[in-house]
């Protein structure tokens, strides 16, 4: 018996200090009830004591024999010390580097401990636990298990998202995965080959909702993040505007685009956070950037935007771009510059200059970029 007894953190504002969540955040933490018992990570701190709580009436007055730990983020294991001291016999489950950055996180000493390795199997009584190592999906100890015979996968950050429920979970999903897993991406696709192999009906993150159907889908779609593969075809037009010219290019290109029946959307980094940003370049197969030349550089927005994009090793895609300045304009070759060398890009070279607002001359220029990009 699978049981989530995690929390719903609805009162911080930026999660990891960075990103917005209106919509909150869940930390999740199961609970399997067999022969012998077992708690599958804890969660923040800040939510220790109703966290405690929610395993009292669960455990009903029976002892936990053992505390598995995916991941020693301090959102997942910021309760452990409470824990502890609550049950001091417990035997905490983890790899051969769990350890370690526990004690360097806790003023703790775990005496009672049991250093898993590859697919070692932990039996519970009719429910068993076999580990799969995930370095670096996104820290180097974390680990994933797999319950045959619940047919489920307990995915540490894996298939985590922003908010708490499967609305507009896609969205959310793929901020969530490109902002804080992106990076990773070939340590990721590895996961999702063994996921692969895996008779799975039942997806357990550690952030967001249970995925309990249709998971082929979430299988796919994560494989297709972790290869950097658009998901969607259309162009995305990412705009750092001061006095409004370079947003109306970019507003008149969408436009065009959608004449021509591209899909297409336009957004103002300005009014954005920038985490909503990358989330959708890593979506779409065909990237706009518009910036105007701003102390002989691009747009500062624009800059933190592709450094974020860099970061993440944006690839498999292509790159046009919209330039804007009053004199000096060299904003197009500082945005190209920045993304040189990086896998699979292709830059359209026909450049959009504007020379400070939108003209008639520009016109042709527009739709010819569209044309491009159709």
């Amino acid at each position: 018996m699978i049981k989530n007894i995690g929390v719903i953190d609805h009162k911080t504002e930026l999660f990891e200090g960075q990103y917005p969540i209106p919509n909150g955040i869940r930390y999740n933490s199961y609970l399997i009830i067999d022969e012998d018992i077992a708690i599958l990570d804890t969660v923040d701190k800040e939510y220790s004591e109703e966290w405690l709580n929610n395993l009292d009436k669960e455990l009903k007055g029976k002892e936990p024999k053992y505390l598995v730990v995916h991941h020693v983020e301090p959102d997942h294991s910021g309760s452990i010390v409470k824990l502890l001291d609550k049950y001091p016999n417990i035997c905490v489950v983890g790899n051969a580097k769990t350890f370690s950055m526990l004690e360097n996180f806790y003023p703790i000493t775990i005496n009672n401990r049991k250093i898993v390795n590859n697919n070692e199997v932990l039996s519970l009584g009719k429910t068993s636990l076999q580990f799969v190592l995930a370095p670096m999906v996104h820290w180097p100890e974390v680990m994933v298990s797999y319950s045959k015979e619940e047919k489920a996968l307990f995915s540490a950050d894996s298939f985590g998202t922003f908010g708490t429920s499967l609305d507009n979970w896609e969205e959310e999903a793929s901020r969530y995965y490109f902002g804080i897993v992106g990076k990773y991406g070939l340590p990721a696709s590895k996961l999702i080959q063994v996921a692969k192999t895996l008779d799975i009906e039942k997806i357990y993150s550690l952030h967001g909702p249970e995925l309990l159907s249709n998971i082929s889908y979430y299988l796919d779609l994560y494989e297709k993040w972790a290869t950097y593969t658009p998901t969607k075809p259309g162009v995305l037009i990412l705009c750092a505007s001061v006095y409004g010219n370079t947003m109306k290019a970019s507003n008149m290109l969408g436009e065009k685009l959608t004449e021509l029946k591209v899909n297409n959307e336009v957004i103002d980094l300005n009014k954005v956070d920038l985490s909503y940003a990358v989330g959708k370049a890593f979506l779409y197969d065909k990237l706009v950037l518009a910036s105007i030349t701003y102390n002989g550089d691009v747009f500062p927005k624009m800059r933190d935007l592709i450094n974020r994009l860099v970061e993440r090793t944006y690839q498999n895609r292509t790159v046009a771009f919209i330039e804007n300045g009053s004199w000096g304009i060299v904003s197009a070759k500082v945005m190209k510059g920045m993304l040189e060398g990086f896998k699979n890009i292709t830059f359209i070279d026909e450049v959009l200059t504007i020379k400070s607002s939108i003209k008639d001359s520009d016109l042709p220029s527009i739709e010819a970029l569209a044309l491009k990009l159709k």
